[in-house]
């Protein structure tokens, strides 16, 4: 799960259609064809208070997607199946999709089905599988995290 030149690619989706219209957090990780670095999309759509939608766009270097990689890894999320978590509900839905060179795990369309929302770690502990949903709810974290780290390191975001 380490060759720096395999194919990689991670994407997040978390959204739902509600009072305010679509309002979605989406990123995703591509790495180039040699492996050398990969591009970095980030989009945010919330209507609330008419906001509009933001984009950001960066590229991040190899040793950067060697560590997201080993966050994969060391969560064990490609040992997870999500077929007994919550569907997608009025609350919204998740997907989660991961390719690591021949590797390839999905969150989003198993059997059609979409992973609900998850609220809090109620939510998680109060599932048909709350250990595999846990996975799932403090990968999406460190991601998020990460990707929140990476914008404010490539783009001064200054509060109005």
């Amino acid at each position: 799960m380490s060759n720096q030149n395999e194919p990689f690619y991670l994407r997040y989706y978390s959204g739902h259609s509600g009072r305010f219209g679509h309002e979605f957090l989406e990123f995703d990780f591509r790495s180039v064809p040699d492996g050398s670095s990969a591009a970095v999309r980030y989009a945010n759509n919330s209507n609330y208070r008419n906001d509009s939608l933001i984009r950001k766009e960066m590229s991040v270097s190899a040793m950067m997607i060697q560590e997201v990689k080993r966050i994969i890894k060391e969560s064990e999320i490609i040992k997870e199946d999500d077929s007994k978590w919550p569907q997608k509900n009025k609350d919204g839905r998740q997907e989660l999709e991961i390719r690591i060179g021949n590797e390839h795990i999905s969150f989003e369309d198993s059997g059609g089905s979409q992973t609900a929302k998850i609220g809090s770690l109620v939510d998680v502990t109060e599932s048909a599988d709350p250990e595999g949903l846990r996975v799932f709810y403090y990968l999406v974290q460190d991601l998020k995290a990460l990707i929140f780290s990476l914008i404010s390191l490539h783009f001064k975001i200054k509060p109005i």
